[in-house]
């Protein structure tokens, strides 16, 4: 009998899912992908009207793993008439240019489409549900039983042999909750409504960004400049407007900078030597881990390691270090002289050496993480993952610029609230109230834009794998232990005695980044 499979989901993910899949070159078998979207391939991230076309993307074209096409050569072959829709420039067109949100959405739509017809041409039988959301899922005897509602028409069910679970991030469709207090900053058609008022954002990474560029544009325009500088031209009447990131630390991202693609080898910290300490089981991993990390640090820029010691140093000491000298800076004047710095850099394409080491480090150094102690776990999500989110995400160099435009007009401001604040939506008229030590601020419209938090089980959207117990999350090994999200396994596997092991996939992605923090 030919064999089916479900993929729940039809964007990003589960594109790369079908493009691995059908790399193995299989036999023939059954396709359903289901979507709740009308369209198919473009994702929360990418899809229009959830994101404004002003919202960048910070991932380039050389970045982006190969489908069917690169982005570059994809747009390349666009009309001309299609460009000037998406607001490109041909001759400008170039594998490290961060473009806008919804152009890579409708870049991953054709990857999709062109894959589909790849499996179809390879005796597949394809068949795509738009606007179907799954309801529940639960494992059978023979197969794993979907239950799913059309958006016209009778709830039906549907059985599967194989079922990977692709539904990306999870927000709610309505981001206000309750009045004046956003828990997301998408769909960015809701952000734009907002009248001209105090504005507090929780973040201020790309996601606050995102933010903050939909706000900024419902009540003014980003000006460019022949020079490549931007201005912020407020609209009138929005002289009560402004905004204010609360960050724990009071930082921007840095600026996206020049390196090497592909990677250059490791020599040190290398998934070998990972691998090699996973096996050992010494319970001191972490620290030894940090030890090679150290080491690759110190033969890739021995100069950055003799300017901050770093040989001496633990894990807590070198997290401190290296966010040191930003946080001793105005957060906009260090983002004036990052810009100034990175900008330099890829017109001479200099590779800035500890920068470069610590980003490749990060991949590697994840795998040890379904293996750490839960108070490693912590030391690690405080100190190390820290750092290395820091250095892989940073964002494009126009974001900078406008953020920067914002602050010179009186619109932004970044403020540093540590560990030790609340943010209390209840009890106020609409916003939220900001408590910081002794000191109290009423925001008239407060908006979370920290960006896809870990989920735990009891946020999982299938609650039939919940009940039999397949979809259960890391045991704790002490009462009390840290969240550490749904287990699976190396495979994508949930970890259950109670589902045949390749029944059933969760790529997920908030349920996987217990295991996965950098997906």
């Amino acid at each position: 009998m030919t064999c089916s499979v479900a993929i729940v989901g039809a964007g990003p993910t589960a594109i790369y899912t079908l493009n691995a899949l059908l790399a193995l070159q299989p036999a023939p078998f059954e396709l359903t992908i289901f979507e709740k979207q009308p369209f198919i391939g473009k994702g929360t991230p990418y899809r229009p009207g959830w994101n404004d076309p002003a919202m960048l993307s910070n991932i380039a074209s050389i970045e982006i793993p190969p489908l069917a096409t690169s982005l570059v050569a994809w747009l390349h072959a666009q009309s001309s008439e299609r460009l000037a829709e998406m607001h490109i420039d041909q001759a400008a067109i170039d594998d490290r240019t961060f473009y806008p949100r919804v152009v890579l959405g409708e870049f991953f739509a054709e990857q999709m489409e062109m894959l589909l017809e790849q499996a179809a041409s390879e005796s597949i039988i394809v068949t795509v549900r738009t606007r179907c959301e799954v309801l529940d899922a639960a494992s059978e005897p023979d197969g794993m039983t979907l239950r799913v509602q059309p958006h016209r028409g009778e709830c039906f069910e549907a059985i599967f042999d194989h079922v990977i679970l692709a539904t990306g991030h999870q927000w709610p469709e309505q981001p206000e909750v309750s009045p004046g207090y956003f828990a997301s900053p998408w769909p960015a058609s809701e952000i734009e409504k907002i009248p001209a008022t105090h504005v507090g954002i929780r973040g201020s990474s790309l996601t606050a960004i995102d933010a903050a560029v939909a706000l900024a544009l419902a009540h003014g325009d980003f000006v460019e400049a022949e020079d490549g500088g931007i201005t912020y031209v407020p609209a009138p009447g929005t002289d009560d407007f402004k905004m204010t990131m609360l960050s724990r630390k009071g930082l921007l991202p840095e600026a996206d900078f020049y390196f090497p693609i592909p990677y250059e080898p490791l020599s040190i910290c290398t998934a070998e030597a990972i691998d090699k300490l996973i096996a050992s089981d010494h319970p001191q991993l972490l620290d030894r881990t940090f030890e090679l990390f150290k080491r690759e640090l110190s033969a890739a820029d021995a100069r950055y390691a003799e300017e901050t010691g770093l040989a001496s140093l633990d894990l807590e000491d070198f997290c401190e270090g290296y966010f040191s000298r930003r946080l001793a800076t105005d957060p906009f004047e260090w983002a004036r002289r990052n810009l100034a710095e990175a900008q330099r850099n890829y017109e001479q394409q200099h590779v800035v050496a500890w920068r470069y080491a610590i980003l490749r480090m990060h991949e590697v150094i994840e795998g040890i993480v379904p293996y750490l102690s839960d108070a490693d776990f912590l030391r690690f999500s405080r100190y190390l993952k820290t750092v290395f989110i820091d250095d892989y995400a940073t964002v494009p160099h126009e974001s900078i610029l406008r953020m920067l435009a914002l602050h010179d007009t009186g619109k932004l401001e970044v403020i540093a609230v540590g560990e030790d604040y609340q943010i209390d939506p209840h009890g106020v008229s609409s916003g939220a109230l900001l408590t910081h030590g002794s000191t109290k601020f009423h925001f008239p419209v407060f908006i979370e834009a920290t960006g896809q938090r870990a989920l735990s089980a009891k946020d999982f959207p299938f609650p039939s794998l919940r009940e039999q117990g397949i979809v259960h999350d890391v045991q704790a090994s002490t009462d009390g232990g840290p969240g550490r999200g749904v287990a699976i396994d190396d495979r994508f596997h949930p970890i259950s005695s109670q589902i045949p092991a390749d029944q059933l996939f969760c790529v997920s992605l908030p349920f996987i980044m217990g295991r996965h923090p950098f997906v």
